[in-house]
Protein backbone atom coordinates (compact mmCIF):
# COMPACT_ATOMS: atom_id res chain seq x y z
CA UNK A 1 0.00 0.00 0.00
CA UNK A 2 2.59 2.61 0.96
CA UNK A 3 4.78 1.99 -2.53
CA UNK A 4 1.39 2.23 -4.37
CA UNK A 5 0.57 5.15 -2.96
CA UNK A 6 4.33 6.98 -3.31
CA UNK A 7 4.01 6.07 -7.18
CA UNK A 8 1.61 9.11 -8.68
CA UNK A 9 3.28 11.60 -6.06
CA UNK A 10 6.28 11.19 -7.95
CA UNK A 11 5.37 10.75 -11.44
CA UNK A 12 3.18 14.27 -11.56
CA UNK A 13 6.15 16.38 -10.90
CA UNK A 14 8.38 15.22 -13.57
CA UNK A 15 5.02 15.53 -15.60
CA UNK A 16 4.82 19.19 -14.75
CA UNK A 17 8.33 19.50 -15.04
CA UNK A 18 8.39 17.96 -18.63
CA UNK A 19 5.26 20.45 -19.63
CA UNK A 20 7.19 23.53 -18.70
CA UNK A 21 9.95 22.25 -20.76
CA UNK A 22 8.08 21.96 -23.65
CA UNK A 23 6.31 25.12 -22.77
CA UNK A 24 9.37 26.96 -22.54
CA UNK A 25 10.54 25.44 -26.04
CA UNK A 26 7.51 26.18 -27.94
CA UNK A 27 6.51 29.72 -26.43
CA UNK A 28 9.44 31.25 -28.89
CA UNK A 29 8.00 29.64 -30.99
CA UNK A 30 4.26 30.93 -30.97
CA UNK A 31 4.86 34.10 -30.19
CA UNK A 32 7.21 37.11 -32.08
CA UNK A 33 7.35 40.35 -31.46
CA UNK A 34 7.53 42.87 -34.52
CA UNK A 35 9.32 46.37 -34.29
CA UNK A 36 7.71 49.12 -35.96
CA UNK A 37 11.14 49.32 -38.17
CA UNK A 38 10.68 46.13 -40.00
CA UNK A 39 8.19 43.72 -41.51
CA UNK A 40 7.90 40.32 -40.70
CA UNK A 41 7.05 36.95 -42.91
CA UNK A 42 5.47 33.61 -41.02
CA UNK A 43 6.75 30.98 -43.37
CA UNK A 44 3.84 27.91 -41.68
CA UNK A 45 5.18 24.00 -42.15
CA UNK A 46 2.24 24.06 -44.33
CA UNK A 47 4.06 26.69 -46.84
CA UNK A 48 1.93 28.82 -46.25
CA UNK A 49 3.78 32.59 -46.08
CA UNK A 50 1.96 35.35 -43.81
CA UNK A 51 3.05 38.82 -44.07
CA UNK A 52 3.06 41.22 -40.89
CA UNK A 53 3.77 45.31 -41.61
CA UNK A 54 2.62 46.89 -38.03
CA UNK A 55 4.32 46.69 -34.76
CA UNK A 56 3.29 44.41 -31.99
CA UNK A 57 3.33 40.94 -31.02
CA UNK A 58 2.21 38.48 -33.84
CA UNK A 59 1.47 34.85 -33.54
CA UNK A 60 3.68 32.23 -34.78
CA UNK A 61 2.00 28.86 -34.21
CA UNK A 62 5.74 27.50 -34.61
CA UNK A 63 6.12 28.85 -37.89
CA UNK A 64 9.42 30.28 -39.02
CA UNK A 65 10.12 34.33 -38.87
CA UNK A 66 11.95 36.30 -41.30
CA UNK A 67 12.43 39.80 -40.46
CA UNK A 68 13.46 42.65 -43.59
CA UNK A 69 14.27 46.38 -42.41
CA UNK A 70 11.74 48.90 -44.07
CA UNK A 71 14.47 51.03 -44.77
CA UNK A 72 18.16 50.48 -45.23
CA UNK A 73 21.65 52.37 -45.83
CA UNK A 74 23.46 50.46 -48.77
CA UNK A 75 26.91 51.72 -48.50
CA UNK A 76 30.07 51.30 -51.25
CA UNK A 77 31.84 53.51 -49.59
CA UNK A 78 35.74 53.66 -49.23
CA UNK A 79 36.04 55.16 -45.26
CA UNK A 80 36.60 53.22 -42.65
CA UNK A 81 34.07 54.60 -40.33
CA UNK A 82 31.49 53.66 -42.91
CA UNK A 83 32.55 50.07 -44.08
CA UNK A 84 34.86 47.84 -42.37
CA UNK A 85 36.55 47.78 -45.90
CA UNK A 86 36.91 49.55 -48.67
CA UNK A 87 33.25 48.95 -50.64
CA UNK A 88 34.26 51.68 -53.20
CA UNK A 89 32.86 50.63 -56.88
CA UNK A 90 35.13 51.29 -59.95
CA UNK A 91 34.21 52.97 -63.05
CA UNK A 92 35.98 53.59 -66.70
CA UNK A 93 36.06 56.84 -68.87
CA UNK A 94 35.46 57.63 -72.08
CA UNK A 95 39.05 59.00 -71.94
CA UNK A 96 40.47 55.84 -70.44
CA UNK A 97 40.84 57.05 -66.68
CA UNK A 98 39.82 55.16 -64.22
CA UNK A 99 38.34 55.88 -60.45
CA UNK A 100 37.04 54.50 -57.46
CA UNK A 101 33.02 55.78 -56.71
CA UNK A 102 32.43 55.85 -52.73
CA UNK A 103 29.04 56.94 -51.42
CA UNK A 104 25.87 55.43 -50.32
CA UNK A 105 22.22 55.40 -50.59
CA UNK A 106 19.16 54.52 -49.26
CA UNK A 107 16.41 51.92 -50.18
CA UNK A 108 13.18 50.98 -48.71
CA UNK A 109 10.94 47.40 -49.41
CA UNK A 110 7.75 47.74 -50.72
CA UNK A 111 4.56 47.10 -48.20
CA UNK A 112 2.14 45.21 -50.44
CA UNK A 113 2.24 41.38 -49.64
CA UNK A 114 2.53 40.59 -53.39
CA UNK A 115 5.52 42.21 -53.79
CA UNK A 116 6.81 41.25 -50.44
CA UNK A 117 6.59 37.36 -51.24
CA UNK A 118 8.15 37.95 -54.19
CA UNK A 119 11.73 39.31 -52.81
CA UNK A 120 11.29 36.70 -49.96
CA UNK A 121 10.77 33.55 -52.60
CA UNK A 122 13.70 35.21 -54.57
CA UNK A 123 16.20 36.59 -52.25
CA UNK A 124 15.23 34.61 -48.64
CA UNK A 125 17.00 37.23 -46.23
CA UNK A 126 17.98 41.06 -45.96
CA UNK A 127 21.33 40.78 -46.46
CA UNK A 128 21.11 38.52 -49.66
CA UNK A 129 18.43 41.06 -51.16
CA UNK A 130 20.86 43.91 -50.05
CA UNK A 131 23.88 42.26 -51.82
CA UNK A 132 22.39 40.42 -54.68
CA UNK A 133 19.92 42.97 -55.83
CA UNK A 134 20.84 46.15 -54.36
CA UNK A 135 24.44 46.42 -54.88
CA UNK A 136 24.48 44.84 -58.36
CA UNK A 137 22.56 47.36 -59.51
CA UNK A 138 24.26 50.54 -58.20
CA UNK A 139 27.84 48.77 -59.80
CA UNK A 140 25.89 48.19 -63.24
CA UNK A 141 24.90 52.09 -62.86
CA UNK A 142 27.77 53.02 -61.53
CA UNK A 143 29.77 51.26 -64.46
CA UNK A 144 27.51 52.51 -67.23
CA UNK A 145 27.85 56.09 -66.02
CA UNK A 146 31.58 56.08 -67.06
CA UNK A 147 31.85 55.94 -70.42
CA UNK A 148 29.61 59.03 -70.49
CA UNK A 149 31.90 61.34 -69.66
CA UNK A 150 35.65 61.91 -69.35
CA UNK A 151 37.71 62.00 -66.28
CA UNK A 152 38.45 65.48 -66.20
CA UNK A 153 34.34 66.30 -66.77
CA UNK A 154 33.44 64.34 -64.19
CA UNK A 155 35.82 66.04 -61.87
CA UNK A 156 34.58 68.95 -62.91
CA UNK A 157 31.64 70.81 -65.33
CA UNK A 158 29.75 67.45 -65.26
CA UNK A 159 29.93 66.16 -61.79
CA UNK A 160 26.26 66.59 -61.22
CA UNK A 161 25.71 64.73 -64.62
CA UNK A 162 27.47 62.02 -62.96
CA UNK A 163 25.62 61.97 -59.96
CA UNK A 164 22.41 62.33 -61.86
CA UNK A 165 22.82 59.60 -64.49
CA UNK A 166 23.81 56.93 -61.94
CA UNK A 167 20.85 57.44 -59.46
CA UNK A 168 18.61 57.60 -62.71
CA UNK A 169 19.91 54.16 -63.96
CA UNK A 170 19.41 52.68 -60.57
CA UNK A 171 15.93 53.86 -60.27
CA UNK A 172 14.66 53.15 -64.28
CA UNK A 173 17.30 50.87 -65.62
CA UNK A 174 20.05 51.27 -67.96
CA UNK A 175 20.75 53.82 -71.04
CA UNK A 176 20.63 52.58 -74.37
CA UNK A 177 23.93 53.85 -75.99
CA UNK A 178 25.93 54.33 -79.44
CA UNK A 179 29.37 54.79 -79.85
CA UNK A 180 30.77 57.66 -81.98
CA UNK A 181 34.26 58.00 -83.42
CA UNK A 182 35.33 61.88 -83.09
CA UNK A 183 38.98 63.02 -83.93
CA UNK A 184 39.78 66.34 -82.17
CA UNK A 185 43.00 68.24 -80.82
CA UNK A 186 44.33 67.10 -77.58
CA UNK A 187 44.05 70.23 -75.08
CA UNK A 188 47.58 69.38 -73.81
CA UNK A 189 49.47 68.46 -76.43
CA UNK A 190 47.59 69.92 -79.47
CA UNK A 191 47.98 67.20 -81.90
CA UNK A 192 44.90 65.40 -83.52
CA UNK A 193 43.81 62.41 -81.38
CA UNK A 194 40.67 59.78 -82.13
CA UNK A 195 38.04 59.55 -79.01
CA UNK A 196 35.24 57.29 -78.85
CA UNK A 197 32.44 58.97 -77.15
CA UNK A 198 29.50 57.04 -75.76
CA UNK A 199 26.23 58.59 -76.94
CA UNK A 200 22.44 58.21 -75.04
CA UNK A 201 20.04 56.85 -77.79
CA UNK A 202 16.88 58.96 -77.33
CA UNK A 203 13.06 58.78 -79.85
CA UNK A 204 11.17 61.85 -79.68
CA UNK A 205 13.47 63.18 -76.98
CA UNK A 206 13.35 60.47 -74.26
CA UNK A 207 15.97 58.23 -73.47
CA UNK A 208 16.05 54.54 -74.46
CA UNK A 209 16.46 52.00 -71.61
CA UNK A 210 18.01 48.36 -72.40
CA UNK A 211 15.73 46.74 -69.47
CA UNK A 212 13.88 48.04 -66.90
CA UNK A 213 15.20 48.87 -63.76
CA UNK A 214 15.16 45.43 -61.67
CA UNK A 215 14.68 47.36 -58.52
CA UNK A 216 11.17 48.70 -60.03
CA UNK A 217 10.10 45.19 -60.57
CA UNK A 218 10.40 44.21 -57.18
CA UNK A 219 9.14 47.49 -55.87
CA UNK A 220 11.96 48.51 -54.13
CA UNK A 221 12.67 52.54 -53.72
CA UNK A 222 16.06 53.80 -53.78
CA UNK A 223 16.79 57.62 -53.16
CA UNK A 224 19.39 59.77 -51.48
CA UNK A 225 21.83 58.92 -53.32
CA UNK A 226 25.34 60.89 -52.24
CA UNK A 227 28.83 60.53 -53.65
CA UNK A 228 31.47 61.58 -50.92
CA UNK A 229 34.31 60.69 -53.06
CA UNK A 230 35.33 59.82 -56.34
CA UNK A 231 39.64 58.53 -56.07
CA UNK A 232 41.03 58.97 -59.55
CA UNK A 233 43.92 56.68 -60.74
CA UNK A 234 47.28 58.88 -60.04
CA UNK A 235 47.41 59.27 -64.28
CA UNK A 236 44.35 60.19 -63.96
CA UNK A 237 45.09 62.42 -61.05
CA UNK A 238 48.74 64.01 -62.76
CA UNK A 239 46.53 64.36 -65.92
CA UNK A 240 43.11 66.15 -64.65
CA UNK A 241 45.89 68.52 -62.88
CA UNK A 242 47.57 69.17 -66.12
CA UNK A 243 44.68 69.80 -67.86
CA UNK A 244 43.37 72.03 -65.14
CA UNK A 245 46.67 74.04 -65.07
CA UNK A 246 46.35 74.49 -69.26
CA UNK A 247 42.87 75.61 -68.79
CA UNK A 248 43.84 77.83 -66.00
CA UNK A 249 46.86 78.97 -68.24
CA UNK A 250 44.03 79.72 -71.02
CA UNK A 251 41.94 81.30 -68.94
CA UNK A 252 44.77 83.27 -67.78
CA UNK A 253 45.45 84.68 -71.43
CA UNK A 254 42.09 84.84 -72.55
CA UNK A 255 41.53 87.28 -69.19
CA UNK A 256 44.47 89.19 -69.99
CA UNK A 257 43.77 89.52 -73.69
CA UNK A 258 40.54 90.79 -72.48
CA UNK A 259 41.73 93.42 -70.37
CA UNK A 260 44.09 94.11 -72.89
CA UNK A 261 41.28 94.77 -75.34
CA UNK A 262 39.33 96.37 -72.82
CA UNK A 263 42.36 99.01 -71.80
CA UNK A 264 42.35 99.30 -75.37
CA UNK A 265 38.81 99.73 -75.61
CA UNK A 266 38.98 102.27 -73.04
CA UNK A 267 42.03 104.06 -74.05
CA UNK A 268 40.13 104.79 -77.84
CA UNK A 269 36.96 105.84 -75.92
CA UNK A 270 38.95 107.88 -73.37
CA UNK A 271 40.64 109.46 -76.67
CA UNK A 272 37.56 110.31 -78.29
CA UNK A 273 36.18 112.05 -75.24
CA UNK A 274 38.91 114.02 -75.20
CA UNK A 275 38.50 114.76 -78.98
CA UNK A 276 35.09 115.25 -78.87
CA UNK A 277 35.81 117.53 -75.43
CA UNK A 278 38.64 119.43 -77.49
CA UNK A 279 36.04 119.69 -80.43
CA UNK A 280 33.32 121.10 -77.92
CA UNK A 281 35.09 123.43 -76.47
CA UNK A 282 36.40 124.33 -80.32
CA UNK A 283 32.33 124.51 -81.13
CA UNK A 284 31.89 126.82 -78.08
CA UNK A 285 34.37 129.42 -79.05
CA UNK A 286 33.39 129.37 -82.55
CA UNK A 287 29.57 129.59 -81.72
CA UNK A 288 31.22 132.35 -79.29
CA UNK A 289 32.84 133.95 -81.86
CA UNK A 290 30.02 133.49 -84.33
CA UNK A 291 27.74 135.14 -82.46
CA UNK A 292 29.93 138.05 -81.37
CA UNK A 293 30.35 138.51 -85.08
CA UNK A 294 26.36 138.37 -85.65
CA UNK A 295 26.10 140.33 -82.46
CA UNK A 296 28.40 142.93 -84.04
CA UNK A 297 26.51 142.96 -87.81
CA UNK A 298 23.99 143.31 -85.92
CA UNK A 299 24.91 146.57 -84.28
CA UNK A 300 26.56 147.32 -87.70
CA UNK A 301 23.40 147.03 -89.78
CA UNK A 302 21.60 148.87 -86.75
CA UNK A 303 23.98 151.47 -86.60
CA UNK A 304 23.94 152.00 -90.92
CA UNK A 305 19.96 151.81 -90.51
CA UNK A 306 20.13 154.65 -87.90
CA UNK A 307 22.85 156.33 -89.94
CA UNK A 308 20.09 156.34 -93.07
CA UNK A 309 17.36 157.39 -91.17
CA UNK A 310 19.74 160.48 -89.70
CA UNK A 311 20.83 160.89 -93.17
CA UNK A 312 17.14 161.13 -94.23
CA UNK A 313 15.84 163.06 -91.23
CA UNK A 314 18.85 165.72 -92.75
CA UNK A 315 18.01 165.39 -96.05
CA UNK A 316 14.41 166.21 -94.75
CA UNK A 317 15.72 168.74 -92.45
CA UNK A 318 17.78 170.19 -95.10
CA UNK A 319 15.00 170.37 -97.59
CA UNK A 320 12.33 171.78 -95.46
CA UNK A 321 15.18 174.44 -94.54
CA UNK A 322 15.34 175.36 -97.97
CA UNK A 323 11.81 174.99 -98.83
CA UNK A 324 11.16 177.62 -95.61
CA UNK A 325 13.94 179.62 -97.16
CA UNK A 326 12.57 179.72 -100.40
CA UNK A 327 9.10 180.14 -99.11
CA UNK A 328 10.77 183.17 -97.05
CA UNK A 329 12.42 184.46 -99.86
CA UNK A 330 9.64 184.53 -101.91
CA UNK A 331 7.95 186.79 -99.51
CA UNK A 332 9.97 189.84 -98.58
CA UNK A 333 12.97 188.68 -101.26
CA UNK A 334 14.89 187.66 -97.51
CA UNK A 335 15.15 191.27 -96.86
CA UNK A 336 16.08 191.02 -93.38
CA UNK A 337 19.08 189.07 -94.03
CA UNK A 338 19.97 191.34 -96.96
CA UNK A 339 19.74 194.37 -94.31
CA UNK A 340 21.86 192.45 -91.20
CA UNK A 341 24.30 191.94 -93.80
CA UNK A 342 24.22 194.99 -95.21
CA UNK A 343 24.85 196.99 -91.59
CA UNK A 344 27.55 193.70 -91.09
CA UNK A 345 29.33 194.80 -93.96
CA UNK A 346 29.41 198.11 -93.06
CA UNK A 347 30.17 197.83 -89.39
CA UNK A 348 33.44 196.24 -90.43
CA UNK A 349 34.49 198.94 -92.98
CA UNK A 350 34.37 201.37 -90.29
CA UNK A 351 35.73 199.01 -87.73
CA UNK A 352 38.39 198.70 -90.82
CA UNK A 353 38.63 202.65 -91.42
CA UNK A 354 39.15 203.32 -87.87
CA UNK A 355 41.59 200.24 -87.07
CA UNK A 356 44.21 201.69 -90.12
CA UNK A 357 47.75 203.29 -89.24
CA UNK A 358 47.96 204.61 -92.41
CA UNK A 359 46.39 207.43 -93.71
CA UNK A 360 43.69 206.60 -96.54
CA UNK A 361 44.84 210.16 -98.46
CA UNK A 362 48.11 212.16 -98.89
CA UNK A 363 48.36 214.52 -96.09
CA UNK A 364 49.18 217.38 -97.70
CA UNK A 365 47.24 218.38 -100.93
CA UNK A 366 48.03 220.92 -103.48
CA UNK A 367 45.44 223.32 -104.32
CA UNK A 368 41.50 222.87 -103.86
CA UNK A 369 39.56 223.10 -101.18
CA UNK A 370 39.83 222.88 -97.67
CA UNK A 371 37.40 220.06 -97.63
CA UNK A 372 39.22 217.98 -100.41
CA UNK A 373 40.14 215.23 -97.90
CA UNK A 374 36.74 214.59 -96.46
CA UNK A 375 35.36 214.35 -99.51
CA UNK A 376 37.73 211.98 -100.77
CA UNK A 377 37.03 209.44 -97.54
CA UNK A 378 33.01 209.62 -98.06
CA UNK A 379 33.55 209.15 -101.84
CA UNK A 380 35.30 205.82 -100.77
CA UNK A 381 33.17 204.79 -98.22
CA UNK A 382 29.83 205.23 -100.61
CA UNK A 383 31.92 203.13 -103.16
CA UNK A 384 32.16 200.62 -100.77
CA UNK A 385 28.49 200.81 -99.86
CA UNK A 386 27.36 200.66 -103.03
CA UNK A 387 29.35 197.25 -104.05
CA UNK A 388 28.23 196.03 -100.88
CA UNK A 389 24.44 197.00 -101.88
CA UNK A 390 24.58 195.43 -104.78
CA UNK A 391 25.95 192.27 -104.00
CA UNK A 392 23.38 191.73 -101.74
CA UNK A 393 20.77 192.97 -103.09
CA UNK A 394 19.23 196.32 -101.98
CA UNK A 395 18.92 199.69 -103.18
CA UNK A 396 21.41 202.08 -101.52
CA UNK A 397 22.19 205.98 -102.01
CA UNK A 398 25.72 207.05 -102.17
CA UNK A 399 26.34 209.40 -99.27
CA UNK A 400 23.49 207.88 -97.18
CA UNK A 401 20.94 209.92 -99.72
Amino acid sequence: MYESSRAPNTIKPILIGILCAVGIYLTPRTVEHLDATQVMVVQYPTGTLVWHTTPGFKMQWFGSVTKYPKRSQYWFSAKSEQNTSDQSIKVRFNDGGHAQVSGSIAWEIPLDEKALTLLHTKYGTHHALEQQLVRTIVEKAVYMTGPLMSSKESYAERRNDLIRFIEDQINNGIYQTRTETVKEKDPLSGSDRTVNYVRLVEAEGVIQRQEESPLKVFGVRTFNLSINSVTYDDTVDKQIAAQQKAMMDVQTAMANAKKAEQDAITAEKNGQAQAAEAKWKQEVIKATMVTEAQQKLEVARLDAEAAAQEKRKQILLGEGEAERRKLVMAADNALDARLAAYVRVNELYAQALKEMKMPLVPTVVSGGGGNGNATSVQTLIDLFTVKTAREIGIQATPGGK
